[in-house]
């Protein structure tokens, strides 16, 4: 679908389709644009509006097709395409309109009204050539790449994410990001984070069960309540993988990964900000 079908729909179709609003999309074609008249460079122009390139790469995050299905429905090559998706992803993400606050701010946050929740989500890849064994997630059964996610439990805005192989343990990836947590800091994590609180001392994780026995009712009443906190941010997962390029089996590099999940987490912090 090109800007000019995409245009007639109406605001709800057109973020289904897009998966973003369209002030988000109109955003994105102004922050090209004006990277586009920094830049006079001559040459021939290319076949694609700014709007219709924007528009390409959108859905390529949402639908995660290949480059060869997408270019037949945009009248370009593969290598077009793929030239065109690293173009618009490198100026998105260089404009700094779509950044997360990132880890300096969990350290500024120290007020004791403020709660973060952190969680990890995996993206399956294809089996890689070498070194298997470092991208086999147990958990999954499969390979994958780890996401860590921190948000603030009030607003469900993504802090900052950290991104990992998937044969490391959730806790190791939290030590691994060098994260830092303020002193007053509320923290609220799921039973990979065992341990977490010798780390900080205002962190809850839910009570695991002790082998051949059970828990008692408040223990369960603990855990009800701590998951009813936790569970905003197994919604932010969701969000995040309406775009299929973070939930299918990802094909691309996995060096440019981080860069498109940041960019997609920020895309969704300004659609929560609309």
């Amino acid at each position: 679908m090109k800007i000019e079908n995409a245009k007639q729909l109406t605001a709800k179709k057109f973020k289904r389709m897009a998966g973003v609003s369209r002030k988000t999309f109109e955003l994105m074609v102004d922050v090209v644009k004006a990277d586009a008249q920094k830049k006079k460079k001559p040459g021939r122009r290319p076949k694609l509006t700014i709007e219709d390139q924007v528009l390409m790469v959108i859905q390529y995050w949402r639908e995660y097709r290949t480059y060869y299905h997408i270019g037949l429905d945009w009248g370009l090559s593969e290598s077009a395409v793929c030239r065109t998706v690293y173009k618009i992803e490198n100026i998105l993400i260089n404009s700094k309109k779509f950044s997360l606050p990132g880890k300096k701010e969990l350290w500024k946050m120290s007020s004791e009204e403020d709660l973060v929740v952190m969680d990890v989500m995996e993206s399956p890849i294809e089996r890689p050539h070498i070194r298997q064994k470092k991208f086999f997630s147990g958990k999954q059964g499969e390979h994958t790449l780890k996401t860590q996610v921190i948000i603030h439990q009030k607003t469900s805005q993504i802090i900052c994410l950290g991104h990992g192989l998937g044969r490391i343990h959730d806790f190791r990836l939290f030590k691994n990001s060098g994260v830092k947590f303020g002193e007053l800091l509320k923290v609220i994590a799921d039973k990979g984070y065992q341990g977490i609180k010798k780390i900080h001392q205002l962190s809850e994780t839910p009570i695991k069960k002790p082998k051949n026995k059970k828990l008692t009712k408040e223990q369960k009443k603990y855990n009800r309540e701590l998951n009813r906190l936790r569970i905003t941010v197994e919604h932010v997962n969701r969000r995040l993988k309406i775009f299929k390029i973070l939930s299918d089996r990802y094909r691309n590099r996995h060096r440019r990964f981080g860069l498109r999940s940041n960019l997609i987490a920020g895309i969704y912090n300004h659609e929560l900000a609309i």
